[in-house]
Formats: structure tokens, C-alpha cells, sequence
């Protein structure tokens, strides 16, 4: 059952095992610096936000997923289009698939398109609502993906995707450092 108000640990035990789990605390959005800010705090997809920062369109690489009846939940990575060497965000994401479409649905299980996309090129009737903000310190295994130190800091979110006044997506996106 999807939350209106999901935390960083619950979205972890989604993959429980996960090596690549970094520090994070929660942070009022007023100390979210620039131009995490920017990328952050908002209620717009993180696709079409980072496309824009970086003048470049994302693809998804799906790093893990499960299904369970109607539940879908993934890990991913968004990287340039037009470098894909270059990762720049992590997200861990539940889905009710039961509040989807059949071609929604069949799209986001497929894993090719970034989700926000999905959900964009679908024109499905959506509300994102950040729910909270964090300052992370990257594992590891995150780290290396972003081409960044071990330790290294940056920010992300956790937010809610609604249709209507139901959740249908809980969503934690972290950046790639930026500056």
C-alpha cells in the first residue's frame, strides 16, 4: 500500500540488500543550496528538470526491480542521452500499477522510458508533491556511478506522484553532485 508520506528507510527495504545505500539526513528545502534548489525543490518530474539543467534528454537504466500483484518497484539510474557515461541522478521508485492504464503499465514494466516521461507522453492526470528534501552522503557503489569520491555530498528528495487524491508513485531521487 503506497504512503502519502514515504521515508528513505522505507523506500530502501524495497531492496533491502542494497550495497549502494548512502547517509542521508533530512533538510528544510530553505537549506538546499544551489542549484540543487533548482533541481529540487519543485513539483515537476525530475526528467524533464534534469533534461532541462543539462540540455540533454535522459535514458533509464533499470538496476533492479520487483512486481507483486499491482506493486512494481525499481532502482534506477537516468543518464545524458548524449553521453551516457554520465549518470546523473539514482532513484528508487513503488508504483500502483492498478492506478495505470494498460499502456502506462505496460511501459513502465518494460523499463525503457523514464517513468516521469511515461507519464508525461501518456498524458495521465498527475500531481507531484515532494515530501521531503535531503542532503546525502554518497556510498561506495553510488559514488562510482556518478563518478564522484566516496563520501562526496549532494541532495535529494522524496516525493509523491498522485492521480487524483490517490498516491500512485513514491519516489527517492538523488543527484549526481553538480558545481
Amino acid at each position: 500500500m503506497l504512503s502519502t508520506a514515504p521515508t528513505f528507510d522505507q523506500l530502501y527495504q524495497l531492496f533491502p540488500d542494497s550495497p549502494d545505500r548512502p547517509g542521508a539526513v533530512e533538510v528544510p528545502a530553505d537549506d538546499v543550496p544551489e542549484p540543487y534548489r533548482t533541481l529540487l525543490v519543485h513539483t515537476h518530474h525530475m526528467t524533464v528538470t534534469v533534461e532541462r539543467y543539462y540540455g540533454s534528454a535522459v535514458d533509464v537504466r533499470v538496476l533492479a526491480c520487483e512486481r507483486r500483484g499491482d506493486e512494481y518497484a525499481r532502482k534506477i539510474l537516468l543518464a545524458l542521452k548524449d553521453d551516457t557515461a554520465r549518470v546523473v541522478q539514482f532513484g528508487l521508485v513503488r508504483i500502483n500499477l492498478g492506478v495505470c492504464p494498460e499502456p502506462v503499465r505496460d511501459a513502465i514494466v518494460e523499463g525503457k522510458t523514464p517513468l516521469g516521461r511515461v507519464l508525461i507522453q501518456h498524458d495521465m492526470l498527475r500531481r507531484i508533491e515532494p515530501v521531503a528534501f535531503l542532503r546525502v552522503e554518497l556510498s561506495a557503489a553510488m559514488a562510482a556511478w556518478f563518478g564522484a569520491p566516496a563520501g562526496a555530498l549532494t541532495y535529494g528528495r522524496i516525493g509523491v506522484i498522485f492521480t487524483g487524491d490517490r498516491p500512485a508513485v513514491e519516489v527517492l531521487e538523488i543527484l549526481a553532485p553538480v558545481g
